[in-house]
């Protein structure tokens, strides 16, 4: 009998050990920073030179990589996570504000989160693929935008496929 209750109080006091690896209160992990982009980088999707073209770029880091994929445009960034086999990958993404920096050349100091962006589709300014999607931080930046080269105002959830297809036609 003192067997048995020596095996079953292991067996529990292993039990408890294990539960403890899956507290889900523990403090989530600190997100990767944007990287610079330099001279060498390259569009993840369409191997184009990043630095050569004008308009707002992105970053994305998938799960469990701390390297950041870049992309050359917004368009290009967005048609890949919106890709089925890359949306349940996707930790956190960057994009240029282009309220606080010159479209020609998007400063790397201008980073936001992709999460909290304003996005204007449909004006009249081209980055590297085309039509591409102006990201800004403020709201009122968004819409000075739009009062000056047109197009509209929208939110990450608005952002699928059949949009990013519109934009990459000319349609928007």
């Amino acid at each position: 009998m003192r067997r048995f209750s020596l095996l079953a109080w292991c067996c529990i006091a292993l039990l408890g050990f294990f539960l403890l690896g899956c507290d889900d209160t523990a403090e989530p992990t600190a997100l990767a920073a944007p990287e610079p982009i330099v001279a060498e980088d390259t569009c993840h999707v369409c191997g184009m030179t990043i630095v050569q073209f004008p308009g707002p770029k992105g970053e994305a880091f998938l799960k469990g990589n701390a390297q950041a994929l870049k992309f050359c445009s917004t368009l290009e960034l967005f048609t890949f996570l919106q890709q089925p086999e890359n949306q349940t990958q996707l930790s956190h993404a960057y994009v240029h504000d282009m309220g606080q920096t010159p479209w020609a050349s998007p400063s790397d100091d201008a980073f936001i989160r992709a999460v909290d962006a304003w996005y204007v589709v449909g004006h009249g300014q081209r980055g590297a693929m085309g039509h591409t999607l102006a990201p800004f931080a403020e709201q009122a930046e968004a819409q000075a935008f739009i009062d000056e080269h047109g197009g509209e105002m929208i939110r990450l959830e608005e952002i699928d496929l059949p949009l990013l297809g519109k934009l990459g036609r000319g349609e928007l």
